[in-house]
């Protein structure tokens, strides 16, 4: 098969997410300037220097809330829930909600030409799934006795708990639910994760191993575990202030990231499968990047790597800087990421830097780990379609060391397309250049 001139079109999109779980909630929201963070109600804020964060509010983890199923799907996938974590859950369903937004249905795709991959960050387990074998370990003084384990307390945990956390189950799952037995990969690079399952999705297709690629991530940054590992590592806005205020990319008086969940799948295609069966066309993938770049002390230079995705989906893409209509930053609010990711865009636009469109859907949900990207991926494609642009919510001040064109209103031109970037606190970059359809 000749692969050189495959081209890769987007047919779908399905997420969870703090601003809804469908496409239309999310494009309301953001053209209302409407916020997903609030009151933390997942976990015991008393502990936590932060009273704030954005859940996927609308998510129960029911039935329900992955679409409208077949009868048997909805007897497999109940069946299903009781191992998968509420990552897994999410992720499985905006998969489930992606593909009824395409129209693909079991029977209605070549299943051995079908397959996913998908992003994640490494899952955590929930303590409570020890609780009670660490109590039947406990002597009279209420110390833990580790030479009770093997006997009386690993006798108490569930034989399958370790599925419920494996970050190779989402694309499992999703491959099982769907009858595709077309090409399974799984991504553990945190925010990076995101972009890198489009990219590989896209090599997937374009080299003729599969003709539709399901391509998505999930991520949460609160976990009693996860979310005390990042309030000691990273900046997080602890503002006593309205929540919906807290989350501001690039303004001057940003204090730190805002902490989410969430998932999102997109539904990739080869151009003339999608064409054959009439599908719509959200927009087509064109070029990728991945990076890493870190100082000999192990220190992230996340300037160099965000710069680097940017010339390597540019050079793949073969267009120039000035033919990108917006960029969808990482925007993370906190101080030096902001600056740095500032600063690799100006390096390669130039004094276009300081005008092509920035947004940054962050400021309305946060941080959601490895999902954001392709959230915040699905959001520029919705602005793509409608031809306008979402502002930066909070952006209220420019910070001189920012100097970006900051989306602002609703009148802000989208163009033909964007460029959508992540990175991870180590330095890991990576990004996606995706085009009209």
């Amino acid at each position: 098969m000749s692969t050189a001139s495959r081209r890769v079109v987007i047919t779908g999109a399905g997420l969870i997410s703090p601003l809804g779980n469908s496409k239309q909630t999310l494009r309301e929201s953001l053209r209302a300037g409407r916020s997903g963070v609030g009151p933390i109600r997942c976990l015991p804020s008393t502990a936590l220097p932060f009273r704030c964060a954005a859940e996927a509010w609308d998510f129960q983890g029911k039935i329900d809330d992955f679409g409208d199923l077949s009868a048997e799907q909805k007897r497999t996938i109940r069946k299903g829930l009781k191992v998968m974590c509420r990552e897994i859950q999410m992720g499985v369903a905006s998969a489930q909600l992606a593909l009824q937004d395409a129209g693909l249905r079991a029977g209605n795709y070549d299943v051995d030409r079908t397959g996913a991959v998908y992003g994640s960050d490494y899952i955590m387990t929930e303590p409570q799934e020890f609780t009670e074998g660490v109590r039947r370990c406990l002597d009279d003084a209420g110390h833990f006795d580790f030479r009770r384990w093997a006997s009386e307390g690993l006798t108490q945990v569930t034989p399958l708990w370790l599925l419920k956390y494996l970050p190779n189950m989402p694309a499992s799952h999703i491959a099982i639910y769907n009858d595709m037995r077309g090409p399974n990969n799984s991504i553990t690079l945190r925010e990076a994760s995101s972009n890198l399952a489009v990219a590989e999705a896209f090599c997937t297709i374009q080299r003729g191993h599969a003709d539709i690629m399901l391509a998505g991530a999930t991520g949460t940054r609160l976990h009693p575990m996860r979310t005390v590992h990042t309030a000691l590592q990273e900046q997080i806005a602890s503002g006593e202030g309205e929540p919906e205020r807290l989350c501001r990319p690039f303004d001057r008086d940003r204090q730190g990231m805002v902490l989410g969940e969430g998932a999102a799948t997109i539904v990739m295609e080869d151009w003339e499968t999608a064409r054959a069966r009439g599908a719509e066309i959200m927009g087509e993938v064109v070029g990728y990047g991945s990076s890493a770049s870190m100082t000999r002390q192990g220190v992230a230079n996340s300037r160099q790597s965000l710069q680097n995705v940017i010339v390597q989906s540019l050079s793949k893409a073969g267009l120039k800087p000035s033919d990108v209509g917006h960029i969808h930053a990482h925007g993370l609010a906190t101080r030096k990421d902001d600056i740095e990711e500032a600063a690799a865009i100006v390096a390669v636009f130039g004094e276009n830097g300081r005008r092509v469109p920035v947004t940054a859907a962050k400021s309305y949900f946060g941080n959601l780990g490895a999902a954001g990207g392709m959230v915040e991926l699905v959001a520029s494609l919705l602005a793509l379609c409608d031809g306008s642009l979402f502002p930066i919510r909070n952006y209220e001040t420019p910070d001189p060391d920012c100097p970006v064109a900051a989306a602002q209103g609703t009148d802000t031109p989208a163009g033909n397309c964007f460029l959508n970037l992540n990175v991870t606190p180590h330095g890991q970059a990576s990004a996606v250049l995706i085009r009209a359809a």
